[in-house]
């Protein structure tokens, strides 16, 4: 089964290990001590990775080697980005909005005081 990014940064588990890969390769126990649970568990959470590419293992020697592939994440950020525009515009819009309203307040008031 391929995944996609998307399902593999769904878990907080997986992320929090593409977060300690991006800082420096380990080996797959290494990656495994760091959290509380099961080294198999970690395991099923790298080949998850590695079936998306956000990770890729490498033998060496007898090491097995993983390491964070972050460039994958553009997918997920390219996504991300078509919303950021519209939101943009959104919160744009109500700004504007909230400013008349406040403009509208401050001459009430002064027509007030004039009257």
């Amino acid at each position: 089964m391929r995944r996609d990014v998307f399902q593999a940064i769904a878990d907080p588990t997986r992320r929090e290990i593409i977060g300690l890969l991006a800082q420096n390769p380990l080996n797959i126990n290494a990656v495994a001590d760091c959290f509380p649970t099961s080294r198999a568990a970690i395991s099923k959470h790298l080949k998850i990775l590695t079936e998306c590419g956000l990770v890729v293992i490498e033998q060496q020697g007898r090491e097995r080697i993983c390491e964070a592939q972050p460039e994958k994440l553009r997918e997920i950020s390219d996504w991300v980005e078509q919303y950021r525009q519209f939101w943009n515009e959104k919160l744009d819009s109500l700004e504007r909005y909230l400013a008349e309203i406040q403009k509208n307040k401050v001459d009430k008031v002064g027509e007030v005081d004039k009257g």
